[in-house]
């Protein structure tokens, strides 16, 4: 536990060395650049907010192209101050090039905060939106296979000619043999059908099976 802490203290103690070092090396830059008083402090603050949206951004996974982008221009501004005020630039001659940088470096920073901030945010809640389904819960979900054909109906399709049971056929016979004795004619369809009581495609059922 106590090497764990050491190990901790460390790192945070170098991040906080680098941290002073840089910023103040900025602050000499934008000093130097023409940008007194408050306006220098700002500058170093600019860059390390940049810094940090940016590494933020590419801890959450997303658009991390954008992410990569803006920590590279915060960090060159970082290393360019640093190395500019390492005795390789005359602070007391700026030029003209490096004034115009230092100078439109606000809008720069605002820009690329702005993007970190605010850009990518509508996938994001989209996909935050879509409930998350379990690897239980698809396994016990039925699986319904998708096909193009019609499904075919449960209902038996009734048949053309249903069967005459065969009481009913002898009795029409007698029924038709009776109207034959009594008219000398065989009987019609209709008269068989008011004699047996039955309906129309049954008549003619038994009529086709008695001929």
């Amino acid at each position: 536990m106590r090497a764990q802490l050491a190990r901790v203290d460390a790192v945070l103690v170098q991040a906080v060395i680098a941290a002073a070092l840089s910023f103040a090396h900025l602050h000499d830059l934008a000093s130097a650049a023409g940008q007194d008083g408050w306006k220098a402090w700002a500058y170093p603050v600019s860059v390390d907010l940049l810094l940090v949206a940016a590494w933020r951004r590419l801890r959450s996974g997303r658009d991390k192209a954008a992410g990569w982008c803006w920590f590279l221009v915060a960090l060159a501004a970082s290393l360019g101050a640093n190395i500019s005020t390492a005795g390789l630039l005359d602070l007391d001659d700026v030029p003209a090039w490096l004034r115009i940088l230092v100078a439109g470096w606000p809008a720069l920073a605002f820009l690329g905060g702005t993007l970190l901030a605010h850009g990518s945010n509508g996938p994001a809640a989209a996909e935050s939106s879509q409930p998350v389904v379990t690897a239980e819960q698809e396994s016990a979900a039925p699986i319904e296979p998708v096909t193009d054909e019609p499904v075919p109906s449960l209902a038996k399709p009734e048949s053309a000619e249903s069967p005459v049971p065969a009481a009913l056929v002898a009795h029409a016979r007698k029924v038709a043999d009776a109207h034959q004795a009594r008219t000398g004619a065989p009987i019609d369809t209709a008269t068989l059908r008011a004699r047996l009581g039955v309906p129309t495609p049954l008549a003619e059922q038994i009529a086709a099976q008695l001929t």
